[in-house]
């Protein structure tokens, strides 16, 4: 019994003791002793024992092929060839789908010189697995090596009935080249390309390479015309359906070793117009380094062209609706391309009409169509009606009844004139008049009349743009401007009083200021003093008395400068209830300023009594949730007449005179001498 039961103090882990056991190497079995056999009976007892043994192994798993062969390879050994031919023959009719049972059989006669045998056992292998294309190797190149050409060949020949995989042809033709056979060589290729291409046919699967390497084949033994149409009957073959870039790159190549560089550019030309852009990369290379070799400015310019083309192309296609890169390849293509190429490109974008019936997203798409139109009539010199059609179009498919483009319709309109068809142009002015009013289609349209002198149809357009936008003071003021230029000032004038009238003016400081004006103008002091006394009725704003002082001070009549500063005298009377303390220093020193020029002494005296004190004060800030803020300084202003008016304020005045006397009185205190040297100077 085990009296202490508690762990020992050095613990010994699993890992310690298989150390310990491979150090001291317990599981090693020492080697059996050698035997020296002596004579023929040891030999006897010796092989017995050892086929015993192999047989038991055999006898426990038949299945495990390693067992034979080892027994095999052991009578191998011992010279006894029938006997391991028989353990061979034994094995195989248990697996004969071994391919190592048939390599290392076949290898034993071979190494035997059993040469008929070999033959007989790579003849059975063939024929029992003709799919194995190790033993058809084996097979030819033993044959080979024997000298035994036709028999090479006739193995060869029973191989491609079987249709094998590509590198038994090549191996094939290359025991052909080896033997300087080259027509069989050739046979050997065509047989392989039409094999090839009904696999195609049956596979859809195009495999170029086969073809190049016959090409490059007929190219090395210098069969240059033979090697020509070999790529030619490749082209054919392969069509449109199933080009390849490796079959063009190769044809070039060989279209410029013969320097045949006519034959090379026409190669990639077709080929790069026809297989997609993603799918020449390679072709597109070649193409460019064979130009910068051989080619002229023009070709190397014609391939930046197209590999820019390219790069468009694609962003086109992962965005069909980005403008910006549809208005970069159409001014490409109209550097470089013809008339067809740029209309289809333009074709293509203008299909892509903007998903949303919103005018923000149409902006940059209607451009589109502006420059169309432009390059039909200036680039394409083609007739008129291409152009023409091209507006049309456009203004079809806009929704005009949500938006419309101004711009269009006169463009469309001066496109018209210029082909000297005047009644076109307004009648398209007129339709989008009558569709989509807007200010620059009146405009427009009424600066077109305007050019054109008709003067009539110019009055009928202000007014239906009147009826249309009333509050457009800009408008009131361009009609009676015209009808002053006209001569028809009773027109005009009557024009800027149906303007003021109105109860919406987008502009009317604009309007009152172009009214006064066309007055003065017409020397009319009367009526434009009367209009200043109408629009001061509306408005009280210091700009408005500034302009009448100074245009009584400008109207050069004897009684200005009391005129004058009896409206100052008005505007400072009516500005005195005025919140804007700014507007009233404004027309306070204009004032001062026309007595500075004008006025005597006594009124400029009496101005500057007016003139305001500009004290600094502070004002409590509140934040938008009514917190509080903190404080700001600010500017204000004391008028005089007002000070005189609030005795508070009077009051307060003379508290700051009595602290400052205060103020005053305590410094003399503080300093007595400087009081008694004052006293004695």
């Amino acid at each position: 019994q085990v009296k202490n039961k508690a762990p020992a103090e050095v613990q010994i882990t699993a890992e310690q003791l298989l150390r310990e056991a491979k150090e001291r190497e317990l599981e090693l079995l020492p080697p059996p002793p050698q035997q020296k056999i002596t004579d023929v009976e040891e030999l006897n007892d010796y092989k017995l024992r050892k086929r015993k043994t192999f047989e038991d192994n055999i006898r426990k798993n038949r299945t495990v092929i390693s067992n034979w062969i080892k027994y095999a390879q052991w009578e191998e050994s011992l010279k006894e060839i029938q006997r391991a031919r028989s353990i061979y023959e034994r094995a195989l009719d248990v697996d004969y789908r071994n391919i190592t049972l048939w390599l290392k059989y076949a290898e034993m006669e071979m190494k035997n010189r059993q040469v008929n045998h070999a033959r007989n056992i790579w003849d059975r292998a063939i024929t029992t697995l003709p799919r194995v294309n190790q033993f058809w190797y084996k097979y030819t190149y033993m044959e080979e090596m024997l000298g035994n050409v036709a028999g090479s060949r006739q193995v060869f020949e029973r191989w491609m009935e079987w249709q094998p995989e590509e590198q038994a042809w090549h191996s094939y033709i290359n025991f052909e080249l080896r033997y300087k056979e080259v027509d069989r060589a050739r046979s050997i290729y065509e047989r392989y390309i039409l094999f090839r291409a009904l696999a195609v046919l049956v596979l859809v699967h195009p495999d170029v390479k086969n073809w190049i390497k016959y090409a490059r084949f007929e190219e090395k033994h210098s069969y240059f015309a033979h090697a020509r149409k070999v790529y030619e009957r490749a082209v054919e073959f392969f069509g449109e359906e199933h080009m390849d870039e490796h079959l063009y790159v190769a044809f070039a190549k060989f279209e410029e070793n013969q320097k045949e560089f006519e034959r090379v550019r026409v190669i990639y030309k077709y080929a790069l117009d026809r297989i997609p852009k993603q799918d020449a990369q390679n072709l597109f290379k070649n193409y460019t380094i064979f130009e910068k070799k051989f080619g002229d400015r023009r070709g190397i310019e014609d391939i930046i062209v197209s590999k820019r083309r390219f790069q468009y192309e694609e962003e086109v296609k992962a965005n069909p609706h980005n403008y910006d890169a549809w208005f970069d390849y159409l001014r490409l293509v109209e550097s470089d391309m013809d008339a067809e190429t740029v209309r289809e490109v333009y074709e293509r974008a203008i299909a892509n009409v903007p998903p949303i019936q919103e005018k923000r997203h149409w902006k940059r798409y209607i451009y589109l169509w502006i420059n169309y139109a432009l390059y039909e009539e200036l680039e394409a010199k083609a007739s008129g009606d291409n152009s023409g059609q091209v507006y049309q179009a456009c203004l079809e498919l806009l929704p005009h009844k949500k938006f419309t483009f101004a711009k269009m319709w006169l463009l469309y309109a001066q496109f018209e004139i210029r082909q000297k068809n005047l009644p076109l142009a307004r009648r398209a002015l007129g339709t989008s008049i009558g569709k989509c009013p807007k200010n620059k289609l009146f405009k427009g349209y009424i600066e077109l009349e305007l050019q054109l002198r008709e003067f009539d149809r110019c009055r009928k357009l202000y007014e239906k743009f009147l009826e249309f936008a009333p509050e457009n003071c800009t408008s009131w003021i361009k009609f009676a401007e015209l009808e002053t230029i006209l001569g028809d000032i009773d027109r005009a004038r009557a024009i800027y009083e149906l303007a003021i009238g109105q109860p919406r003016l987008d502009m009317p400081e604009v309007l009152w200021k172009s009214y006064i004006d066309f007055e003065i103008e017409q020397e009319e002091y009367e009526k434009t003093r009367n209009l200043y006394r109408r629009l001061l009725q509306r408005t009280q704003h210091v700009k408005v008395w500034i302009s009448l002082a100074q245009f009584e001070l400008s109207a050069g009549q004897e009684e200005r400068l009391p005129r004058c500063r009896q409206i100052y005298e008005e505007a400072n009377k009516a500005m005195r209830s005025c919140e804007e303390k700014e507007e009233r220093v404004m027309l306070l020193e204009s004032w001062r300023s026309f007595e500075d020029e004008f006025g005597t002494d006594a009124t400029k005296e009496r101005i500057d009594k007016l003139m305001p004190e500009k004290i600094k004060k502070r004002r409590k800030l509140q934040a938008e949730d009514g917190s509080d803020a903190g404080w700001e300084e600010y500017y204000d202003y004391i008028f005089p007449e007002d000070t005189a008016n609030q005795p508070n304020l009077k009051l307060l005045a003379m508290a700051k005179l009595w602290k400052k006397q205060q103020q005053e009185s305590e410094a003399a205190a503080m300093d007595p001498d400087k009081d008694i040297d004052e006293s004695q100077t």
